[in-house]
């Protein structure tokens, strides 16, 4: 350890020259520093310009460094003059990559506000007056335990964690040196000492990743689930009560505050997009990536409010033998909630969408991707369940290091492979728990362990008074071949009956009508599929059909109704109608007493048929309608 004596005000060159001065060979571009002994790491060439002040750094505080050694290193004298240069091609904060990064909303929301938890006056202890406070009616910290036992919150939110992992120090320190780096289990390469070939031809303590102990996650990405309407859950039903085969749909939606937990993110449900899939008894085939997700993300994004993937959503439901209105109650503690190959395809499918944030080394920290599950509750009604795992379950499940087992409630750790094709570090792996004594035990995860260490819990619900963005939910859904197939021909039939020719021009005889038809998230996918309409035209279409007053205003639509791609559709839409026969232009042109008259003669021709096949027996003349050769009543032959 090397104490360095440096002024606030000194530029970090000043102290990058002291840290080439106590090293022999080190290399200036690889040096880094952090305020932790093992992770953290920043190089000083990113903090160009920057005070010791503006970092936080002050007197008595320790700085870990870290360097490779090069050959032929430049003279620090050269170093410094050139890192003491002020930078004019860019400013500093797009030298960061997460200053670079451009969070979500409902972050930039949570962090203009401290998130503070108001308290009410304690008659018992407060002896102020009604304008003073004290320790006992102060506001408390968002990440406060004793609030956090009192309303039953196991995990804090995001944002209150990570106001307990700031520092208290001034905003600028807090923003130089991010305090969340994502967890990663990988091995190192190449290794940091650079003293032995890369794995998996070697390894040491500096490039291999350490030993892991499961442990309950305090945070969550997202801590509510809610869906707009319950209409989006029973039409995503009616597959499985129609067929019984399982079914899978990725939840569209956005994310907003959720007040009743502090600094708290809810992800709200408008549409249930069902992707190409094979359902089965007991289970589904699915095909990732999907060939439709870019298409579908860029429709939602042009919404009234930014749609995107928030999750996903399947069915795991299977009837009673007994009474085939109730399900088997098949998840609860003493089974599983999640299987462990439910769990690893959460981590894969959390690990492809990471959540950008300002607040990690690499830009990006965790997941808002939320897993829902259709099952059985203990009295056989269908319930919903939902989830995330944890940071060290996708760490994992990104380093190949676990694998489902027949057991559903259990996980399986691999075993380590050194082979160059699927080279593959496992480190120790641990867990604790309660035995029957109350005793915590630490006990090997290897070769299997409950996959409830790798699980975080979502609260989930319906609001009391639903305003979803999509007003119907009546169209037929895509990819359910022969069950619900969706036809042009169909859609333009029923976009003719909602409109009039009048003077040549197309008007509308139910605004409303039209505006809830077609206020349907399936409905504009498949319009958007067909090409009738350009992206210009199908982007202000999603956009006009969820804007909040689209069923008050009669008015609503007269932007859309005026351009020139609609005026196409509906001309499509009356041609279309115009070439299918319809009982409706029959009743016009042939007056209803022919259709009696041709009815009655096709019934008389059918009588006269029937009695041209009976025969009359010559003997007793009795009309003998089979085709045997003997009278059925004397018995004597026909003739």
């Amino acid at each position: 350890m090397v104490h360095i004596r440096r002024l606030r005000k000194d530029d970090i060159s000043k102290l990058v020259d002291k840290i080439l001065e106590t090293t022999q060979g080190a290399d200036p571009s690889s040096i880094t520093i952090s305020n932790q002994p093992r992770g953290n790491e920043t190089p000083v060439s990113r903090l160009k310009g920057r005070t010791l002040q503006s970092l936080g750094l002050k007197h008595g505080d320790m700085v870990f460094v870290g360097y490779k050694s090069g050959p032929l290193s430049a003279p620090p004298g050269a170093e410094t003059a050139d890192s003491s240069q002020p930078v004019s091609s860019a400013p500093h904060s797009a030298t960061n990559v997460w200053d670079r990064v451009q969070e979500h909303p409902v972050d930039l929301y949570w962090r203009q506000r401290d998130g503070k938890i108001p308290r009410n006056r304690d008659s018992r202890f407060c002896k102020h007056g009604p304008n003073g406070m004290c320790d006992y009616c102060m506001p408390v910290e968002p990440y406060d335990a004793a609030y956090q036992a009192e309303h039953s919150i196991k995990h804090l939110s995001f944002h209150a964690y990570l106001r307990k992992m700031y520092p208290k120090t001034s905003s600028s320190a807090a923003q130089a040196l991010p305090p969340l780096t994502p967890t990663s289990y990988k091995v190192k390469v190449p290794c940091p000492s650079g003293g032995h070939p890369s794995w998996p031809a070697g390894i040491c303590t500096a490039c291999q990743p350490s030993p892991i102990t499961l442990q309950s996650q305090p945070f969550r990405m997202v801590d509510h689930l809610e869906i707009a309407s319950q209409d989006i859950v029973e039409r995503f039903l009616q597959a499985w009560r129609a067929t019984g085969l399982q079914r899978f749909g990725w939840l569209i939606g956005h994310y907003e505050p959720y007040e009743k937990v502090p600094m708290g993110i809810k992800a709200v449900v408008e549409a249930i997009h069902e992707p190409p899939q094979e359902g089965e008894l007991d289970g589904l085939t699915l095909g990732l990536p999907w060939d439709d997700e870019p298409r579908v993300r860029e429709l939602a994004q042009s919404a009234a409010v930014p749609l995107t993937i928030v999750g996903y959503i399947f069915t795991d439901l299977e009837p009673t033998a007994e009474d085939r209105t109730k399900n088997v109650y098949k998840r609860h503690s003493q089974s599983f909630f999640v299987s462990s190959l439910e769990a690893i395809f959460a981590a894969t499918v959390q690990n492809a969408y990471p959540t950008p944030s300002k607040s990690s080394t690499t830009g990006y920290f965790g997941s808002r991707m939320v897993t829902a599950v259709l099952s059985a509750s203990e009295d056989g009604q269908v319930d919903i369940s939902a989830y995330q795992v944890s940071e060290q379950a996708c760490a994992m499940v990104e380093a190949d290091m676990i694998e489902a087992s027949v057991e559903p409630g259990i996980v399986r750790v691999k075993e380590e492979d050194r082979s160059h094709e699927s080279a593959r570090y496992v480190p120790d792996v641990f867990y604790r728990y309660k035995n029957e004594y109350g005793i915590d035990v630490k006990k090997s995860a290897k070769p299997c362990f409950p996959v409830e260490y790798l699980l975080v819990n979502v609260t989930h619900g319906f609001p009391q008074n639903p305003t979803p963005l999509f007003r119907s939910t009546n169209f037929a859904i895509e990819n359910r071949p022969g069950l619900e197939d969706q036809h042009l021909e169909n859609l333009l039939g029923s976009l003719n009956q909602l409109s009039v020719s009048a003077q040549g021009n197309r008007k509308l005889s139910n605004r409303v009508e039209l505006a809830k038809w077609l206020s349907d998230w399936h409905l504009v996918v498949f319009l958007d599929s067909t090409q009738l309409l350009s992206k210009s035209d199908i982007k202000n279409l999603i956009r006009m059909v969820t804007s909040p007053g689209l069923t008050e205003d009669p008015k609503s639509l007269d932007a859309l109704v005026k351009t020139e791609g609609w005026q196409t559709l509906m001309t499509f839409a009356h041609e279309s109608a115009a070439s299918q026969p319809s009982t409706s232009h029959k009743d016009h042109d042939i007056p209803q007493e022919i259709f009696d008259q041709i009815a009655a003669e096709e019934a008389a021709s059918r009588e006269v048929g029937t009695k041209s096949r009976a025969r009359i027996c010559p003997h007793c003349t009795f009309e003998n309608d089979h085709s045997g050769s003997d009278c059925e009543v004397c018995g004597l032959p026909l003739g």
